[in-house]
């Protein structure tokens, strides 16, 4: 059975990886270059100290500071323990035509932390826009957030980094990790700031 899911997701990762052309490689290395992520996360978090309040504000920001270490550090370490080769460390992939335009990097993939980063974040960040005022639904900014962090997922398959699975597994983790913590930043705001 763990042979017939891992074939899967070969076929799954080699259909994706694909899609590759050369015009769109420096796209997905631009979006899988986390260097990029720190000034969007200072935008939006600066627009969550200023729509919440410094209070509020602030223990959303911690929340979602939250997510992203625990996101990244639990994947860091699940990494180090399975030891589940990346794509372009795959011979059969790369004699199949894997299209890897980077240099290789880490030996193990599972599971994507760019991809528990990123929807932890979106999750975690959605949620905390939306404790402040419930009238506001905050569909375009989830819209927005949500696309980018599975842009940045597929990019990691695109660039042959991550397995299909890497990244589905990756994703789901961040969502309960930013549901996580933004659950806790809830239980903050409601004990201590507004039973005040």
């Amino acid at each position: 059975m763990l042979d017939r899911l891992i074939g899967i997701d070969h076929e799954i990762t080699l259909w994706i990886n694909g899609f590759h052309s050369a015009w769109t490689d420096p796209f997905w290395m631009f979006l899988s270059d986390v260097r990029i992520w720190f000034p969007a996360y200072g935008v939006i978090l600066g627009m969550m100290l200023y729509r919440l309040g410094w209070k509020k504000g602030l223990v959303v920001l911690l929340s979602c500071v939250l997510t992203v270490v625990l996101a990244d550090q639990i994947s860091y370490h699940i990494k180090e323990s399975i030891d589940r080769l990346r794509p372009f460390y795959t011979t059969e992939l790369l004699q199949r035509g894997l299209h890897w335009p980077v240099n290789r990097t880490g030996f193990y993939g599972f599971f994507s932390g760019h991809a528990s980063n990123a929807f932890g974040f979106a999750m975690c960040s959605w949620l905390g826009f939306r404790l402040n005022d419930k009238r506001y639904r905050y569909r375009i900014y989830g819209c927005c957030i949500f696309l980018w962090a599975a842009l940045v997922s597929l990019s990691r398959v695109m660039l042959a980094a991550h397995f299909f699975g890497d990244i589905f597994v990756g994703t789901l983790f961040g969502l309960a990790v930013g549901l996580f913590c933004a659950s806790l930043a809830r239980g903050v705001i409601r004990k201590w700031l507004e039973a005040r």
